[in-house]
């Protein structure tokens, strides 16, 4: 008898030990590595604080203006009046940043937001030594990087560590709500299947390469404009517009990107930057060699964007996103969205009329019909107990949904909402089920996209 308990014993004591083992980063303090931050992006993921994460950060990268451009935006987080962040940077400069790096080891989680030409490589990289990885959008900008991508996501799960990417526009409080309501069938109905030249779901942006970020003019890296290293527009920011379309239309599903997943049409085209431009934007006065190759009679073109018509589980999709090189006075970056139901279209709208600010709609496919309006307002009731102090207020095509200023807390602050999100599923060991084949399933459908884009061109 004492022996069977004996033996009871120590299997209870074996596998708590194999559960505790199976989640390395619990209970573990975090400790940020910056790598090459070449974007402003690196710099936002340390405008706060978080519970759990060391001040102390240790950045690897070489010398040179992008560093510095980091650097300084910590230094006045550090300095602001109004909740000031404490982080202490360890710099390490050289050329050999990402071999020094990898055999320190001075940190768990690896934040990546720069150049995407070797992006990924960083991310497969450091995913093999044993890291955590938290990346900016994109995470592969070609076929080739896909590959390579898929390859990091398979080592992730065979070392139990997490890759990441910085999906922002989930928090942004229009394209919540558009996803809470769509998910009301009371209010939405079914989402339509849709064709190509009426899509059922429509995302579009517009973007601006001149602009502010944090008060304070944004200066360019002049490979910025550089295709090979930023990404072509079908590949950059239409990963947050494709991202959006999963996470609202197929909610935590597992997508397929071999079954569920086809491509109709792609299109790209180019933005025209002057000399002056390109000087303003990037404080440089003479382009470099590498962008020798995009310049005609002293204009460079940047093929920043692009267009793409697919399906999704067989439902129509349409992706547009537009740079610009400067937003006119008082506006901004725009997006627009739709998804069209059974009974009725959800529109984000950012133009004059909604002063260039985000403004949901929801758009009845019967205006008149009181069975409806009374089940739409019964379930925006309870949608409001989540969400307090939402309204709806009548328009021509239906209702405008009323948000308290205090949802909209702007682009920057989301990405600590982000980061707050990665570190609990740090702290768990693991991503929802979906998120890593959805991943898969976003870099796929951009990629392809510019892959039929350029045999078309």
């Amino acid at each position: 008898m004492k022996t069977s308990k004996l033996i009871k014993k120590c299997l209870a004591i074996t596998i708590l030990a194999m559960f505790s083992c199976s989640n390395p980063n619990q209970n573990k303090e975090v400790k940020l590595i910056t790598l090459n931050p070449g974007h402003f992006h690196a710099a936002l993921v340390q405008k706060s604080m978080y519970d759990g994460v060391s001040p102390e950060v240790y950045v690897y990268a070489p010398e040179g203006d992008e560093l510095e451009a980091y650097l300084k935006l910590i230094e006045k987080y550090n300095t602001r009046e109004e909740d000031p962040t404490t982080w202490k940077e360890n710099v390490y400069k050289g050329t050999d940043f990402l071999e020094k790096m990898l055999s320190e080891k001075k940190g768990n989680l690896v934040v990546l937001a720069g150049n995407n030409e070797e992006k990924t490589n960083y991310i497969a990289e450091s995913i093999h030594a044993g890291f955590n990885v938290l990346a900016d959008k994109p995470m592969a900008i070609d076929a080739k990087g896909f590959d390579l991508l898929r390859t990091a996501f398979e080592d992730a799960r065979k070392k139990s560590v997490l890759l990441y990417d910085i999906m922002t526009e989930r928090y942004e409080i229009t394209n919540t709500l558009q996803k809470e309501l769509f998910m009301m069938n009371e209010v939405f109905g079914e989402l339509e299947k849709g064709s190509e030249d009426n899509p059922a779901i429509i995302k579009e942006s517009v973007h601006h390469f001149f602009k502010n970020v944090s008060g304070s003019p944004l200066i360019r890296p002049t490979w910025y404009y550089d295709v090979d290293q930023l990404g072509n527009g079908l590949v950059d920011v239409t990963t947050h517009l494709v991202d959006l379309i999963q996470w609202t239309c197929f909610p935590e599903q597992i997508l397929d990107y071999k079954k569920d997943i086809h491509m109709n049409s792609a299109k790209r085209w180019a933005t025209l930057i002057t000399p002056s431009q390109f000087e303003k934007s990037t404080n440089k006065d003479t382009y470099p060699d590498f962008l020798q190759k995009d310049i005609k009679d002293s204009t460079l073109s940047v093929y920043s964007n692009g267009e793409m018509n697919y399906t999704i589980k067989g439902v129509s999709a349409k992706v547009s996103v537009v740079w610009n090189y400067q937003a006119p006075e008082g506006t901004g970056d725009t997006h627009f969205s739709e998804i069209r139901g059974t009974k009725a279209n959800l529109k984000i709208k950012q133009g004059k009329e909604q002063g260039f600010k985000p403004v949901l709609y929801i758009e009845p496919k019967e205006k008149n019909n009181q069975d409806y309006k009374k089940s739409l307002f019964d379930g925006f009731i309870k949608l409001a107990k989540r969400y307090p102090g939402i309204e709806l207020k009548d328009t021509v095509d239906g209702y405008e949904v009323i948000i308290p200023e205090s949802y909209k807390v702007g682009h920057e602050a989301h990405f600590a909402e982000v980061t707050r999100k990665f570190l609990s599923y740090l702290k768990e060991g693991r991503l929802p089920d979906w998120e890593v084949p959805n991943m898969i399933a976003k870099y796929y459908t951009t990629t392809s996209a510019l892959e039929l884009a350029i045999r078309k061109q």
